[in-house]
């Protein structure tokens, strides 16, 4: 069993280790490969995990797990790690996990992102958004502030610099709060604040803060809805430019069989839908009702609230992100995709009643004594820092101080880890066993006399969704249908028929009443059947299957005679 802790965060090397362990101890269930490298030329690996004895992963419908696109977002690896670690140790023991495994392919790309990782982990820390190439220039800034670790200590803080036309003072009830200075007030001791780090080229006067070179949101980055930098920032020259996602984007798009999307962040404590870019009266009626309902079975199993980005999750009110994983995987693949917004300091200090966005603009001040007190309580002080002084090279005699925000904000702090992270595992192995799956239903066949045969295969989709999986899939056309073929011996002819034939769709059970009524009709639209007329000598074998893009592939065999 590969040596996994869920109270710490694996560096790049430390995970590729990891990962290939899972490989190696349970080569029955997980295999690992390399997708594309990232710009610093590290290999994006992905595993794929089912029960390889019942079928290769592609011939059966998948689930689409990934994380750590953002840099300084790290919890979401140990999310897929966790994951890993349920579906394997899980398997033979637990029964719908093996069931999962049996007839269906998890896809889990732990650490999309390892070269902004690596930068957010190290020794010396720098927080970026994304990759780190280059963007939207390649050259250095000889001026402004350069955020950045100057006393050594492994953080980034805050710092807290006297100024008569500061915005901020020191709370009266505890001291170790800053709270902004009333709209009107003079004659008191302000201050102003700055992230910390160094200032190149002072001038004693002016202080900006100096944008880091790499300025790329891999986020913004995905076909559906791109646009142009002067537009949405970080978006890239064209879509898919990045190779970190055009991996992501490719693979995808050759896996067919992929019926969900969930892509794991930091922070808020939400799973977040789309649309990013427009209301819900646009979505397909039954798109946005199956939305809701697989947001409800998550609300019930993680604890998370199921919201919409474009309602309940914007930064500006008067603009919106595309370029987005989730809305490509919707729109341009036709699945269900999920953005997971893993941690929620709020929601750990008792603060329940906020907006995920809106509450970084204006909150009460209780909330910030709950949060202190969560620290002083859960985190024995390790997530605020009190302030201290620092002899600043540019600017003199200063104090750093404030939240630890890497340890206590964009990630769990690493004792809380585990208990995070295991809220997800659940849901997602039931996302995936919702997905369509096609069974054989009958194969069969009746002797007609003179070595004639007629051959009979019924197959039906025993998943809940439908096997075109969403209406915005059929509405563009993005899914094949049933497709039935016939393999005959070189003795045997077919008669009528044709060796393959292409049926539609097969519905599911997702759009069913929750009480039956007079008007209730279960029709058999869940059925597909194919009959053929076949001449053959007595014992011939005869070879069927049946498969579908997102529902799978079945096969049989009839002896006739």
């Amino acid at each position: 069993m590969p040596k996994v802790r869920f109270d710490k965060y694996y560096r790049y090397e430390d995970l590729t280790s990891v990962l290939h362990g899972y490989a190696q101890e349970f080569p029955h269930l997980v295999s690992i490969e390399s997708i594309g490298k990232s710009y610093e030329g590290r290999d994006i690996w992905l595993l794929k995990v089912t029960n390889f004895a019942t079928g290769t992963d592609g011939e059966k419908p998948a689930l689409w797990v990934d994380g750590n696109i953002h840099a300084v977002e790290l919890a979401p690896s140990s999310v897929c790690l966790y994951l890993l670690q349920t579906l394997t140790t899980g398997y033979g023991t637990h029964p719908d996990i093996t069931r999962c495994l049996d007839t269906r392919t998890f896809y889990i790309c732990p650490r999309v992102n390892p070269d902004g990782a690596e930068l957010a982990m190290a020794e010396k820390p720098k927080f970026i958004r994304s990759a780190t190439r280059p963007y939207p220039y390649d050259e250095e800034r000889n001026d402004g502030l350069v955020i950045e670790d100057i006393d050594g200590d492994g953080k980034i803080l805050l710092m807290r610099i006297p100024d008569s036309n500061g915005t901020w003072k020191v709370c009266p009830t505890e001291p170790r709060l800053l709270v902004r200075r009333e709209p009107t007030e003079t004659g008191g001791q302000y201050y102003r604040l700055l992230p910390e780090g160094r200032i190149e080229n002072y001038d004693g006067v002016q202080i900006h803060i100096q944008p880091p070179k790499e300025r790329l949101d891999l986020n913004r980055n995905f076909p559906a809805l791109w646009r142009q930098e002067f537009e949405q920032p970080g978006a890239g020259p064209y879509p898919t430019s990045e190779n970190e996602v055009r991996s992501l984007v490719q693979f995808i798009t050759n896996h067919l069989n992929i019926t969900g999307a969930i892509t794991f962040h930091t922070f808020s404590g939400v799973l977040i839908r789309p649309y990013t870019h427009q209301s819900d009266e646009e979505f397909p009626v039954n798109d946005l009702r199956t939305y809701q309902r697989i947001g409800e079975q998550g609300t019930q199993l993680t604890q998370y609230p199921a919201i919409s980005a474009f309602h309940d999750f914007r930064y500006d009110p008067k603009d919106t992100i595309t370029g987005t994983f989730d809305d490509w995987a919707y729109e341009h693949q036709g699945v269900f995709a999920w953005t997971v917004e893993v941690w929620s300091p709020q929601r750990q200090a008792g603060i329940t009643d906020y907006k995920y966005i809106d509450w970084q603009r204006e909150h009460p001040l209780e909330d910030d004594f709950k949060l202190l007190r969560w620290n002083d309580t859960q985190l024995a002080g390790k997530g605020y820092v009190d302030w201290y002084s620092f002899d600043h090279p540019q600017l003199g005699q200063i104090e750093l101080g404030g939240w630890d925000s890497m340890y206590a904000w964009t990630n769990p702090p690493p004792e809380f880890l585990e208990t995070e992270i295991a809220r997800f595992p659940e849901w997602l192995v039931w996302h995936l066993l919702i997905s369509p799956h096609l069974e054989i239903y009958e194969a069969s066949f009746d002797n007609l006399g003179d070595d004639t045969y007629r051959v009979r295969l019924i197959v039906h989709n025993t998943g809940w969704l439908s096997t075109y999986v969403t209406q915005k899939a059929l509405d563009k056309k993005i899914v094949r249908g049933c497709i039935f073929e016939i393999e005959l011996p070189p003795s045997a002819t077919l008669v009528i028929g044709k060796p393959r034939e292409e049926l539609g769709q097969l519905e599911g059970r997702a759009y069913k009443p929750s009480t039956p009524g007079r008007r209730q009709s279960d029709s058999t639209k869940d059925r597909a059947k194919v009959e053929w007329v076949v001449n053959a000598p007595s014992g011939s074998t005869v070879k069927l299957l049946a498969r579908h893009e997102r529902a799978g592939v079945v096969r049989a065999q009839l002896k006739l005679g």
